[in-house]
C-alpha cells in the first residue's frame, strides 16, 4: 500500500456516503500467530484501513486497554528494535506501510522525518488537538501531507467522549475550511455507541473497543479474531446505515 492508496481508501468510502473505517490494534497482540488472525479478520470484515500500533514502553495517550494489548505484545518478544531513520522507513516501505502516526513526535520537530517519508511515497499523518490554536493549526496544515489526524478530546484513548459529537463535528468543520483538500481522521472516544455520529466526516477511529475486546477473549478463552472481526462488521453497518 502506498500513499495514493491510503488515498483511494478514503475516496472510495466518501463514493458510499460514509467515513472510512480506521481500526487499531496492538502488533503482536496477544502473539504474533494471532495478531497476524485478527488483523486479517479486520481486512475481511470491512475496514478500509488497519492501522497496526507498534508497541513501546512509553504509553503517551494511550488507555488502559490499549496499554495492556502493549503490555502483551512486548511480553510476546514483539519489541521495537532502535532502527535508524533511513532503515525503519526501508522496513516500511518492503512491508507496503502508507501511513505513519508518531504520537510524541510533535511539528515542526518532524518534518525532517515527515520530508523522508514523502521521498519514500509515505504520508506522515500530523496530530490535531482541540487545544491547537488556530494559527498553529494553519501551519500544520500547511505543512502537512495528505492526512492529518485529530484527537478529539483532552484524554487518554478509551475514554468516554467528554465534549458533544456536534462539538467535535465542529471542529473537524474548521480545519476542513482551512484546508479542504487535506483527509481528517476523528479519533479518541470513538465507539459503536457514537461511531454513527461521524458517518459524514472523512473518517474515524476504533480501538481501544477492539483491544478490550481482544482481552475478553482471551481472558474467557474465546477465539479474538472472530469476535474482533464480528465488531469490525458491526461498526461498518453502524457507519452505512
Amino acid at each position: 500500500m502506498t500513499s495514493s492508496t491510503l488515498i483511494k481508501s478514503f475516496e472510495r468510502a466518501k463514493e458510499d456516503n460514509r467515513a472510512a473505517l480506521l481500526t487499531y490494534t496492538v502488533g503482536g497482540d496477544p502473539d504474533k500467530k494471532t495478531s497476524l488472525n485478527i488483523f486479517k479478520s479486520i481486512a475481511e470484515s470491512g475496514a478500509d484501513i488497519i492501522e497496526c500500533g507498534l508497541g513501546h514502553g512509553a504509553n503517551i495517550g494511550d488507555g488502559g486497554a490499549i496499554q495492556d494489548s502493549t503490555y502483551r505484545a512486548l511480553s510476546g518478544e514483539n519489541k521495537i528494535m532502535a532502527y535508524g531513520e533511513e532503515d525503519f522507513l526501508k522496513k516500511c516501505v518492503s512491508s507496503k506501510v502508507s501511513g505513519i502516526i508518531c504520537v510524541d513526535w510533535p511539528w515542526p520537530l518532524n518534518l525532517d522525518f515527515a520530508k523522508k517519508c514523502k521521498e519514500n511515497s509515505i504520508v506522515f499523518i500530523q496530530l490535531l488537538c482541540p487545544t491547537t490554536n488556530e494559527d498553529r493549526l494553519k501551519s500544520i496544515l500547511n505543512d502537512a501531507h495528505e492526512v492529518v489526524y485529530y484527537i478529539s478530546m483532552l484524554s487518554t484513548t478509551g475514554q468516554k467522549l467528554k465534549v458533544s459529537s456536534d462539538e467535535i463535528k465542529k471542529r473537524f468543520n474548521l480545519i476542513k475550511k482551512i484546508s479542504p483538500d487535506k483527509k481528517c481522521i476523528i479519533g479518541f472516544g470513538i465507539t459503536a455507541d457514537t461511531i454513527n455520529d461521524f458517518k459524514d466526516t472523512d473518517a474515524c477511529v476504533v480501538g481501544s473497543a477492539l483491544c478490550r475486546e481482544i482481552t475478553r477473549s482471551i481472558d474467557e478463552e474465546l477465539n479474538p479474531a472472530t469476535n474482533v472481526g464480528n465488531m469490525v462488521s458491526d461498526l461498518k453497518q453502524k457507519l452505512s446505515s
